[in-house]
């Protein structure tokens, strides 16, 4: 055999690369996108931030605050829908691995996250409206929250599409922490208050906890090995 033939059988039998393979995935992930759980989500979003404009001609800074928080609260709800995938019996066991899988979906709806975030703090009024890079952490965070539940139900449960229900209690969870969660922690407050500092420094740690769930809820779960109990065979009587 020749050496150039050798290389050429050689190339053959290397895997692809990670990016040609993104690459490949590229349009089969577009279309497996919950395109319509986005887009409803993320006109709703459009609709509650632009209330206070709506509702009244000078509205308030508090107002502004509730409307940008809630806003932002139902676009997570949206990427609760993210990482479904209705064709999960089959997609468990090609090569390429999930957690490469989920990143794409997550890169390709990002661009227009972003977007939606800009439209969305443009809509409150520059006059009240409250810090952005501080309001811009808490969309984060509850966006990756969002995320890691979703990794996390695929993770522990076979069920395909979880989203529907991380949805749901990531709404119940989101009403009830304003109440729960101690008023020094600060995660509520508003940008005139001394502990405005401190809950975003609380919201960068839910952020951070998130991602470190993300990660670790990424992977294909591993199957458990059924333990069969086998009887032992018979031993053979010695010949004489």
């Amino acid at each position: 055999m020749t050496r150039g033939s050798a290389e050429t059988e050689q190339a053959k039998v290397q895997p692809p690369s990670t990016a040609r393979v993104l690459a490949q995935l590229i349009r089969p992930v577009l279309r497996a996108l919950p395109v319509r759980a986005l887009g409803a989500t993320a006109a709703v979003a459009l609709l509650i931030a632009a209330l206070p404009r709506l509702l009244s001609d000078e509205p308030g800074q508090w107002s502004a605050l509730i409307a940008l928080r809630a806003a932002a609260l139902t676009f997570a709800l949206g990427l609760a829908f993210v990482l479904d995938d209705p064709t999960r019996d089959l997609t468990s066991s090609v090569p390429t691995r999930r957690m490469l899988r989920t990143s794409l979906r997550v890169a390709l709806v990002a661009p227009f996250a972003a977007a939606w975030w800009t439209a969305a703090v443009l809509l409150i009024p520059s006059k009240i409206r409250p810090p952005v890079g501080d309001m811009t952490l808490e969309a984060a965070a509850a966006a990756v929250l969002s995320l890691a539940a979703a990794a996390a139900a695929l993770r522990f449960t076979a069920e395909p599409e979880p989203g529907q229900r991380v949805a749901a209690g990531f709404l119940v969870i989101a009403l009830v922490s304003p109440l729960a969660l101690p008023n020094d922690w600060g995660m509520y407050v508003s940008p005139t208050e001394k502990q405005w500092g401190v809950g975003h420094d609380h919201w960068a740690m839910v952020l951070v906890g998130a991602g470190l769930v993300w990660a670790a809820c990424g992977p294909e779960p591993v199957r458990r090995r059924r333990l069969v109990a086998t009887r032992s065979a018979p031993s053979r009587p010695s010949g004489v």
